[in-house]
């Protein structure tokens, strides 16, 4: 058994002021990746649209409202969801999806993502110079990198 007091573990560094506590490593899972975040209004779970190919992902709201955006394809329409307090969010494999806080109070919330690693993300950016509708993240020194999975065009992060 594991035991942990979020409150004792150090907020990770995403961008911005957002207080992200990864609950993980502290409590060693191996199957299941789980944060904790507490979002100001106008803040966000992640960077922008994004889809894990191989991790599904669960939101749990236990305080505040969060606003889900949603696709099943990169190019489709948006679909808008609100998640309230003791309200949860799945989103499979595959599917793209950006959660913000769009209220005046705060949100606190718990993502988890199984299987824990995901190492096969893609955004909803069409690449400059070939037909494709995604990019895929992959890792780099400081952050990731944008590259087509189509053409391995190299596409520099807006964020």
């Amino acid at each position: 058994m594991e035991h942990v007091s979020v409150d004792e573990i150090e907020p990770q560094a995403m961008g911005g002021d957002v207080d992200r506590r990864g609950l993980a490593d502290p409590l060693g899972t191996t199957d299941v990746a789980i944060n904790r975040y507490v979002l100001d209004p106008g803040e966000a779970f992640s960077g922008g649209l994004h889809a894990h190919l191989d991790q599904e992902e669960v939101f749990y709201v236990v305080e505040g409202t969060a606003t889900f955006e949603h696709r099943t394809d990169p190019a489709g329409e948006s679909e808008m969801v609100t998640v309230g307090p003791d309200e949860v969010v799945r989103f499979a494999p595959g599917e793209y999806q950006q959660g913000r806080n769009e209220s005046d109070d705060r949100v606190v919330a718990l993502a988890l993502g199984a299987p824990m690693n995901s190492t096969e993300g893609r955004v909803a950016q069409p690449c400059p110079d070939c037909d494709s509708d995604v990019l895929a993240l992959e890792p780099a020194d400081e952050g990731f990198l944008l590259v087509c999975p189509d053409c391995g065009t190299e596409v520099e992060p807006d964020l």
